[in-house]
């Protein structure tokens, strides 16, 4: 199975989370938490950006762009649901697989 697409799905929804959530009820209590998923939120944004553009090197331009596109939908299907408790994590989890999916991508 080619993980190009799922990663790009993952990491921009991690980071789509993230910056969604800058009111103090959606962010995680402990600081060294914030700062593990902000510096997560981070990473998983400019490997988005950088999985973009090696997809448009490596890859048919109609992958890259369906890509683009489902990452697209899929934040706007996150921002449609509204701000949820869980979203800490979820965006944590999200950041990590499409991390070890981009990187697996790009390596493998």
């Amino acid at each position: 199975m080619d993980t190009f697409i799922p990663a790009l799905l993952l990491l921009s929804g991690g980071a789509f989370i993230h910056t969604r959530s800058n009111v103090p009820e959606l962010r995680p209590a402990s600081d060294a938490a914030d700062t593990i998923w902000k510096l997560l939120a981070r990473l998983a944004f400019f490997l988005w950006i950088g999985l973009l553009v090696w997809g448009i090197y490596m890859r048919p331009l109609t992958t890259a762009a369906v890509g683009f596109g489902l990452s697209l939908v899929f934040n706007l299907l996150l921002a449609s649901r509204g701000p949820r408790s869980i979203w800490p994590g979820l965006s944590m989890g999200f950041c990590a697989a499409g991390l070890a999916l981009g990187v697996y991508t790009v390596l493998g």
